[in-house]
């Protein structure tokens, strides 16, 4: 037995009813915050000058949950539109005078046979360039509407890639390997980040209105991370299955439904402990039920106003057009909703390409870029404006891509251009990024990256860098090797941060 005269000051107090259960009921309420900090990682660290990978604190019922970057950046979200086939950065944003010279000539020291086979002549650009904005940026009139905003946009034109074929060119870029089974950029940002809201994917692709690219799901993949970060695709269009209720079938034995499914889910769940695979099904399952609820309320693109209609150009041309377009709104109203990565399509592959389902332009490429240029010129541009107007550009990093550029010189059949993996130009915009800015260059013909060559590994090592992950670190152990999307590669671009 305690003699209580033994005792100090404190320790006869703790004896007290009253004092005990004071000092227990502070201590469970610091107990409940310090668990609560530690849910949104908002506890301190003690760990200082830390090397070797960063794990994400994932919660397995939880998978979606926003997590802390490595280090803070102002963006926070990311577009990235994407056009399969290959956009010509001759004809575009990268002006080279050489070709107006050299018009007609064969191409001196450059290649007699590429991809396609023998190389033709040098071929001027197939639309004028001209200065835009008030950096003087040259830019060509195939896309009139980006042009006007060159103001805004951090340009890269020193891109290399690892190969010729589109397949493997658009894995390479979205995943950072040729072969298939990685995971994309995507599915990366979301395994580190998580979510901001718990009503829709944290990962969404807006497939081309003619449908998937040439890789297909490869390009929005989890590949070996777990299931639940590959990207839910779906389009204005084509909303995901099965989102109301069938007829008969009311709230309150729907909400009784999804109940029991959670009990029966969470028991099984307990059964196999550490089964990622389990895991991320019964987490979509429950997000998909949520889905019933938010989805239908983003589709509504209809009730968009008027002038938001036109800007973007629903209303005219082509029905490709009109459809990309709700498309380019849906991902609006996916990034003002918290999705963490919207990933756009603009070019599908159903039946080879070849300028008309993407940018593929082996021939008459005067008339095939152009044509997926009026599908994509304006409602991109209106995208991008819109984004800015509601001052989202503030949080959002804007990537625009394609998986290598074009030849200098006509192909054999004299009408199109050839693939080219050495100089090819992308673009970023909005958080983190230097405005009305060029970074490195091309060769005399836009042949070879010439200044600040610049591969993919590093180009996506910068994008992660944005997003406040780096990418030495964001790295997922598979098959005995720490797997990253850079692989053992990349240097973040220093010049295009702000």
């Amino acid at each position: 037995m305690i003699n209580p005269e033994k005792l100090s000051p404190m320790g006869r107090s703790l004896l007290d009813r009253r004092s005990f259960l004071g000092q227990s009921g502070m201590s469970l309420g610091a107990i409940a915050l310090s668990q609560l900090l530690a849910q949104d990682q908002l506890l301190a660290s003690d760990a200082k000058d830390e090397v070797g990978p960063i794990r994400p604190a994932i919660d397995d019922k939880k998978p979606y949950a926003s997590r802390k970057p490595h280090f803070e950046m102002p963006a926070k979200q990311v577009l990235v539109i994407y056009c399969p086939g290959a956009v010509s950065h001759v004809d575009t944003f990268d002006y080279k005078p050489e070709l107006y010279k050299l018009h007609g000539q064969k191409p001196p020291g450059l290649p007699e046979v590429t991809f396609e086979g023998p190389t033709g002549n040098i071929a001027k650009p197939f639309w004028d360039f001209k200065p835009r904005g008030q950096s003087g940026k040259m830019v060509s009139d195939l896309l009139p509407n980006l042009a006007e905003q060159v103001d805004d946009f951090c340009f890269v034109h020193s891109l290399t890639t690892q190969t010729s074929a589109h397949p493997q060119g658009e894995n390479f870029f979205n995943t950072g390997f040729t072969m298939e089974g990685f995971p994309s950029f995507g599915a990366w940002v979301t395994y580190a980040l998580g979510c901001e809201t718990e009503e829709l994917p944290a990962f969404v692709a807006i497939n081309d209105p003619r449908g998937l690219a040439r890789s297909g799901k490869n390009n929005f993949g989890s590949g070996f991370l777990p299931a639940a970060f590959q990207g839910t695709d779906f389009t204005a269009a084509n909303p995901p299955a099965n989102l109301f209720r069938p007829e008969g079938y009311g709230p309150a034995a729907d909400l009784a439904s999804v109940n029991l499914l959670q009990q029966l889910n969470a028991k099984h769940l307990q059964q196999f402990p550490g089964d990622s695979d389990l895991a991320a099904r019964i987490a979509s399952y429950e997000l998909a039920g949520r889905m019933q609820t938010s989805v239908p309320e983003i589709m509504e693109i209809a009730n968009e106003p008027q002038h938001v209609h036109d800007a973007y150009g629903t209303g005219t041309g082509t029905e490709l057009k009109k459809a990309y377009a709700n498309n380019c709104i849906l991902a609006r109203r996916l990034l003002e909703k918290g999705v963490r990565v919207v990933q756009l399509f603009n070019g599908s592959d159903p039946a080879g390409g070849n300028g008309i389902t993407n940018w593929d332009s082996h021939s008459d490429i005067l008339k095939t870029h152009a044509m997926q240029a009026e599908i994509m010129d304006q409602p991109t541009a209106a995208l991008i404006a819109d984004l800015k107007q509601r001052g989202m550009l503030e949080h959002t990093l804007v990537v625009w891509c394609t998986e290598f550029g074009r030849m200098p010189f006509l192909q054999a059949n004299g009408t199109g251009r050839d693939h080219n993996p050495d100089a090819f130009t992308c673009f970023l915009a909005g958080a983190g990024v230097k405005p009305g800015f060029s970074y490195g260059e091309s060769d005399e013909f836009g042949f070879k990256a010439a200044v600040n060559e610049t591969t993919v590994y590093d180009f996506n090592a910068t994008l992660l860098h944005l997003m406040g992950l780096d990418h030495e670190r964001l790295t997922f152990y598979h098959n005995g090797i720490e797997r990253r999307l850079t692989n053992v590669h990349g240097h973040v671009i220093k010049d295009v941060l702000a």
